[in-house]
């Protein structure tokens, strides 16, 4: 049976370059897994799903390694467990060496397709490892310039102080203090408890 894995990291990423490169080897749509998680780790619904169906002399399809995962080691224990323990073959399209198939059958190419998986895996993991280095420097530098991250605080409206004190005497109930100051339960019990409304 010939299977095919594809991933993106979130979910408004889009899969079709993938989907498009299977359909162009032939591969039926009802045979690809994806998942739209992060490669960090291999604990993702469908992945796990294609890994109880797979039996030995099964052929696993990827577009390419980072897809399959970005960390270095969990890609190698991966490849054994689909490999050595599973017996099926794994075939990277965009990596023709990596191709246990034909490369597997002889230590010349066992040899050149276990370098060039272990040289993927460390660029993917180097790879991801340099994205989270460049989302931190971007948001260091805008926090430097004043932009602010997360949702935008909630106003008191001008009269919370009264609004609050009233609450806080049992002179109004909390239906009416939310409805009297226009905020969200958690806003408003917020602002009650840091005291941080202007009295």
């Amino acid at each position: 049976m010939i299977y095919a894995y594809a991933r993106v990291s979130s979910k408004d990423q889009n899969l079709e370059r993938q989907f498009d490169a299977f359909k162009n080897c032939g591969l039926e749509f009802k045979k690809i897994f994806w998942d739209k998680e992060s490669g960090v780790d291999f604990d993702r619904k469908n992945y796990k799903k294609l890994i109880k169906k797979m039996r030995p002399d099964d052929l696993l399809v990827i577009k390419s390694i980072d897809r399959l995962g970005r960390n270095y080691d969990r890609i190698l224990q991966e490849w054994k467990r689909i490999t050595k323990d599973i017996g099926a073959d794994i075939y990277v399209l965009d990596t023709p060496l990596l191709d246990t198939r034909s490369q597997g059958k002889n230590l010349i190419g066992k040899l050149i397709a276990d370098l060039v998986l272990q040289l993927l895996s460390f660029v993917a993991e180097n790879e991801r490892a340099n994205i989270k280095a460049r989302q931190a420097e971007g948001i260091k530098a805008a926090k430097e310039r004043g932009v602010k991250f997360g949702r935008p605080r909630i106003a008191c409206p001008d009269n919370f102080s009264e609004i609050a004190e009233d609450y806080m005497q049992h002179k109004i109930g909390l239906e009416e203090a939310l409805a009297l100051s226009g905020m969200k339960i958690s806003s408003f019990y917020r602002y009650v408890k840091s005291q941080s409304y202007a009295g």
